[in-house]
Parts: structure tokens; C-alpha cells; sequence
């Protein structure tokens, strides 16, 4: 009875969690990419944060 509720098996488990508050300009672009690419809006924020390493020093 005391076991773990588990979800899906992944390679990759996100184990992280943030809040993010934006403007009515960053809301509208984030909807019109995950419409235009059908992801989540958690998916464009994992591949935005991602295009920042080349800024990485």
C-alpha cells in the first residue's frame, strides 16, 4: 500500500518547476509558436532556455 505513484518511464524526467510572469506581447508570441509548432508551452520554454548555452561564457 505504500508504494509510489509513477508516471510515464522517460529518458529524461523533468524535475524542475518554475513560474514565469510575462506581458501581453511575450504571451501572444509564445501562443502563436506552440500553435504553429503544436507543442506545449512548457516545451517552447525547455527549447528557448536551450538557445541560450551559445550565450554562455
Amino acid at each position: 500500500m505504500g508504494s509510489k505513484k509513477m508516471g510515464r518511464p522517460t529518458d529524461n524526467p523533468k524535475r524542475y518547476r518554475m513560474s514565469v510572469k510575462y506581458d501581453e506581447e511575450c504571451n501572444q508570441i509564445l501562443n502563436q509558436y506552440c500553435h504553429q509548432e503544436s507543442v506545449t508551452k512548457g516545451e517552447a520554454a525547455r527549447r528557448g532556455i536551450k538557445k541560450l548555452k551559445s550565450d554562455l561564457k
